[in-house]
C-alpha cells in the first residue's frame, strides 16, 4: 500500500464509518438531493424518531459530512460536500491500487502460461 493511499485513508476512515450505518446513509442521501432540512423534515416519511435523527446527524457531524446551522427559530443540517469529495477520492485510490495489482497477477498469470 503506498504512502498516499495509507494518508488519505486515514483522513477519510471517520467518513466511512458514519456512512456505514443504513440511516446516516440514507440522512445524507436525502441532504444531497434536497439541501438544507431541518430534523423534523428528515424524519417525515420515515419510522425514526426525531431525537435518533438528531444522534445520528451529531455522528455525521462529527466526521465533518454535514453542519448544523440556525436559520431563525429553526435549525437546519446540510451536506459539507468537501469530505464527500475526500472520500470519492480515497475509493478512487482504492480503485487503482486494485487496478495494478490485477494487472501484476495479470502479468505473471501470463508469464507463466
Amino acid at each position: 500500500m503506498s504512502a498516499k493511499l495509507r494518508t488519505e485513508l486515514r483522513g477519510s476512515a471517520p467518513v466511512f464509518a458514519a456512512l456505514g450505518d443504513e440511516t446516516r446513509l440514507l440522512l445524507v442521501a436525502r441532504l444531497c438531493g434536497g439541501g438544507p432540512m431541518s430534523i423534523t423534515r428528515l424524519a417525515s416519511g420515515t419510522r425514526v424518531t426525531r431525537q435518533a435523527i438528531t444522534k445520528h446527524l451529531h455522528v455525521l457531524g462529527d466526521a465533518g459530512l454535514v453542519r448544523g446551522f440556525r436559520r431563525g427559530r429553526e435549525r437546519l443540517w446540510e451536506i459539507e460536500t468537501r469530505r464527500l469529495l475526500q472520500a470519492r477520492r480515497s475509493l478512487e485510490l482504492i480503485s487503482r491500487e486494485w487496478d495494478h495489482a490485477l494487472d501484476r497477477l495479470r502479468a505473471v498469470v501470463e508469464s507463466e502460461a
